[in-house]
């Protein structure tokens, strides 16, 4: 597969057919992402794959959980301004529609949210995790990983989705996990084989011009 292909073919798919992945395959993946650009050759990701019993275990964990969690960061600024707001209403509003949840049908609208601590299904997963002092240059370094990743996981057949979500649970996925207290949970990942009968899969986010966006000088 071409790079290209594996990046115009790329989505975030949020419905996984119940088929295992090895753990080979990941480690193989994940020793290729490691080539992705790094400042200063820090690093900084940590990774802990979760698969087969462990992540039974790991749901399991997620049920029994009963204490309050500490939001790792803020996903989104709390006051998201244009063109951004509208790009995140935009691909919110079209993958409800492409289930038939209306906006009034606030439960429906909850159970979907709350599939993305399930992994949408998906048999393996991995959460991303960054030592607490590093900053913005590093929490780059993490985007250019995970991006590197999931289009290494196209090559091989593999499907992903990219969890930003998980950081609300920075608790419960520590302790399940036994992170460092200096470990801030960054993302998790969905990986698995897509589901082609979802239409949820369907969805392919805008894009908006690039003459919204670049300039040449």
């Amino acid at each position: 597969m071409k790079v290209t292909d594996a990046v115009l073919s790329r989505s975030s798919i949020r419905a996984f057919l119940d088929l295992p992945v090895s753990n080979d395959l990941i480690k193989d993946l994940l020793c290729k992402s490691s080539r992705a650009a790094s400042g200063g050759n820090l690093q900084p990701w940590k990774i802990f794959v979760i698969n087969n019993e462990s992540m039974a275990d790991f749901l399991l964990s997620q049920k029994e959980w009963v204490h309050p969690e500490t939001a790792a960061y803020d996903i989104y600024p709390s006051k998201l301004k244009e063109p951004y707001r509208t790009s995140r209403c935009e691909v919110g509003e079209e993958m409800y529609k492409l289930l038939g949840i209306g906006r009034e049908d606030k439960d429906s609208r909850f159970a979907q949210v709350m599939k993305n601590f399930e992994f949408f299904g998906a048999p393996c997963a991995f959460f991303c995790f960054v030592d607490r002092q590093m900053g913005p240059p590093q929490w780059s370094d993490l985007g250019m990983f995970l991006q590197t990743f999931m289009l290494l996981a196209k090559e091989a057949g593999l499907d992903t989705c990219a969890q930003e979500a998980w950081s609300i649970k920075q608790d419960s996925v520590s302790h399940f996990l036994n992170a460092d207290d200096d470990d801030l949970l960054f993302c998790g990942m969905s990986i698995g084989y897509r589901d082609p009968e979802a239409i949820i899969n369907s969805l392919v986010s805008e894009r908006r011009p690039i003459e919204t966006w670049a300039k040449f000088i």
